[in-house]
């Protein structure tokens, strides 16, 4: 067994913020430190809603330089959200700012790509989810653009900024299977989708593995920084959820989770991909995981709706302090009134609480008004958006569940991980919420040599030195059935 303890960092990028962790990695010990964190802000320039690529790389550079002075690094993981990229040109400057995955340019796209391909076949070779921001159809979207007939190359924004690091590109899977051009038999680029879609081949980097050398710190980064320009970028599951999956604290493979965040992704890990036609009506995603495994899960627009909702109360001037919302939304009847999170009227910014009360009318229940009420509303919708999500992924896969992981940010709220054990009837286990920049750094440890192992070794290392709660399955079953027959009216 590998003794050594190396120092790493992960660079991990929300769709809010970002943060770099340093952890110290062993095989007795796993030690992770917040050093830096920075806001992300997208910018509505005209229509468009935009990423800040430079701030986001500004981020990531002072994190990087906070964790040189604690004493140097061995390894560089990055992670962020999926399907956004940056176009680079033939010098390899990146032309204009990422564009949002909420912005409005893919309104149609996604009918349109279906009619032409069809639905069904483009399932049985990508095995991904509908949903309309994929990178696909982001990419018909951007087609006929000045800007894209610029582009040499394109990179997803964890690549981008490993790009930007060491000066080599490429494509790593966790993150390119989020995309809509990866075959997900394969796990190759699909030549053929891109052939009918009249996208160049050329666009698209050398796929890597998790656990790859991307290279090292170019000698500017290396002087800006303070670190030496011998540290190596390492891929990881770049993909966010990749990441966290690894460091779900499971015991037993008969797991679902919950990587809950702006968005909850619920599902169970795989060895091979469910391509059937009930998957594809399901609107289940098969998505590379790190090991080769299956990330068989759906999104569900998750604590978004939570997030927007404060945003607006505390711009019309009702300052919100989260844990009296929460103390308080205990308190209002449960299951009131519920709505589908994943209805399309919730994906854009905007007054959340308006549009929830209109969709309470249209079905008929009674109206939240109160903050406390709509923060109810949200989380109930949200345990029995989860719950519904967790009895799909057991009957199409056949992956039977004994107990359901929630790790992220979603860990800390205690109603939303008591609202979903009782919406599965499932024991749920909450934690670590560290998880994404856990996974990150465990596999760049691996890869360094300081562990060794397949997943359940890594798993079993973050269970011996993280905590979860625990929180067992009460209520009426037979309530939760009836909210849910109500959310389409």
């Amino acid at each position: 067994m590998a003794t050594d303890t190396v120092t790493v960092a992960a660079a991990d990028l929300g769709a809010s913020s970002g943060r770099v962790m340093v952890a110290r990695v062993g095989p007795d010990r796993l030690d992770l430190t917040e050093v830096h964190r920075f806001p992300n802000r997208p910018v509505r320039l005209g229509p468009t809603l935009h990423w800040d690529a430079l701030a986001l790389y500004r981020g990531v550079l002072d994190g990087l330089t906070a964790a040189a002075r604690t004493g140097g690094l061995d390894g560089i993981g990055i992670d962020s959200w999926a399907v956004d990229y940056g176009l680079l040109d033939g010098t390899g400057a990146l032309i204009g700012n990422p564009i949002s995955y909420r912005d409005h340019r893919t309104d149609g796209v996604m009918a349109a790509v279906h009619a032409q391909l069809g639905a069904q076949h483009l399932y049985r070779t990508t095995g991904l989810q509908s949903l309309p921001f994929n990178t696909i159809y982001q990419l018909v979207a951007a087609r006929d653009t000045p800007s894209f007939a610029q582009a040499r190359r394109l990179l997803l924004l964890p690549d981008l900024l490993a790009y930007w690091l060491t000066g080599n590109d490429g494509a790593e899977i966790t993150n390119a299977s989020t995309t809509g051009l990866l075959d997900a038999t394969s796990r190759t680029w699909s030549g053929a989708l891109l052939a009918a879609l009249e996208l160049d081949p050329a666009l698209l980097g050398k796929l890597r593995q998790p656990g790859e050398e991307i290279g090292r710190l170019l000698p500017a980064v290396a002087e800006e920084t303070g670190l030496s320009h011998t540290v190596p970028v390492i891929a990881v599951g770049s993909h966010d959820t990749a990441s966290a999956v690894v460091a779900v604290p499971a015991a037993t493979p008969r797991f679902a989770y919950v990587s809950c965040g702006t968005w909850s992704l619920v599902g169970v890990e795989l060895r091979a991909p469910v391509l059937g036609e009930a998957s594809r009506a399901a609107n289940f995603t098969n998505e590379t995981g790190v090991d080769g495994t299956v990330r068989y899960l759906r999104n569900v627009m998750g604590l978004w709706l939570l997030q927007e909702s404060v945003r607006t109360w505390n711009t019309s001037g009702s300052a919100t302090d989260l844990d009296a919302l929460l103390r308080a939304a205990a308190g209002e009847p449960a299951l009131a009134s519920v709505i589908d999170p994943d209805d399309p009227m919730f994906l854009p910014p905007g007054d959340m609480p308006a549009r929830i009360r209109q969709a309470c009318r249209r079905t008929g229940q009674p109206v939240p008004e109160s903050p406390a009420a709509v923060t109810r509303c949200i989380l109930d919708s949200l345990a029995l958006a989860q719950a519904r999500a967790v009895r799909q992924a057991r009957e199409l896969s056949g992956q039977d569940v004994e107990v359901v992981h929630v790790v992220g940010g979603g860990a800390r709220n205690a109603l939303l991980c008591q609202l979903t054990a009782d919406a599965c009837g499932l024991p749920v286990l909450a934690g670590p919420v560290e998880a994404t920049a856990l996974g990150n750094t465990l596999v760049q440890a691996r890869a360094l040599g300081a562990v060794t192992g397949e997943l359940d070794e890594l798993r079993g290392l973050i269970r011996a030195h993280t905590s979860v709660l625990a929180y067992s399955a009460s209520g009426d079953a037979r309530a939760w059935q009836l909210a849910e027959s109500r959310i389409h009216g």
